[in-house]
C-alpha cells in the first residue's frame, strides 16, 4: 500500500518516534508499504522553520535527506493535485493539509494522519 504521511507524522517518524501511535508504527514498519512524503510537507517545514516555530526546528534539507536515506519516496506536487483541492469539502482550512488530501486522492495513496480533523475527510485517509 502507498502511504502518504502528513507533515506531523513525518516529523515524528524522523525525530520523535516515541510520539507515534502503535497503529502508525505498525504501518510504517510493514515492509509491504511504500512510504511517501510530499514536497508540500517540506515546503511547510521550510516556511515554519524560517518563522522560528518551536515545533519545526528541523532543517528542511536534513529532513529530506534523512527521509530519502530511510527508504521514503518523494511525491511531487502536480497541477492535478492543485486543482483537486476545489473538490474537497470545507472541513479544514490548512492549505498544506488540503494539498496532502488532494494528493492522496489523485496519486492513489492513503494519507496517514494523527489529526482527527483531517481524518474527517472522505476518501483515502486514515487516523493513526
Amino acid at each position: 500500500m502507498r502511504l502518504l504521511l502528513d507533515t506531523q507524522l513525518l516529523l515524528w517518524a524522523a525525530g520523535q518516534s516515541a510520539r507515534l501511535s502503535q497503529a502508525a508504527r505498525t504501518l510504517l514498519d510493514d515492509e509491504r508499504n511504500e512510504l511517501l512524503f510530499s514536497a508540500a510537507s517540506l515546503w511547510e517545514v521550510a516556511i515554519k522553520h524560517a518563522l522560528g516555530r518551536a515545533d519545526f526546528r528541523v532543517q528542511p534539507r536534513v529532513l529530506r535527506h534523512g527521509l530519502l536515506n530511510n527508504g521514503y519516496s518523494e511525491l511531487a506536487v502536480t497541477s492535478a493535485d492543485a486543482v483537486a483541492i476545489d473538490m474537497l469539502p470545507p472541513i479544514h482550512k490548512d492549505p498544506f493539509d488540503r494539498l496532502l488530501l488532494a494528493q492522496s486522492a489523485t496519486q492513489a495513496a492513503l494519507l496517514v494522519t494523527a489529526d482527527p480533523v483531517v481524518a474527517q475527510y472522505p476518501g483515502p485517509v486514515r487516523l493513526v
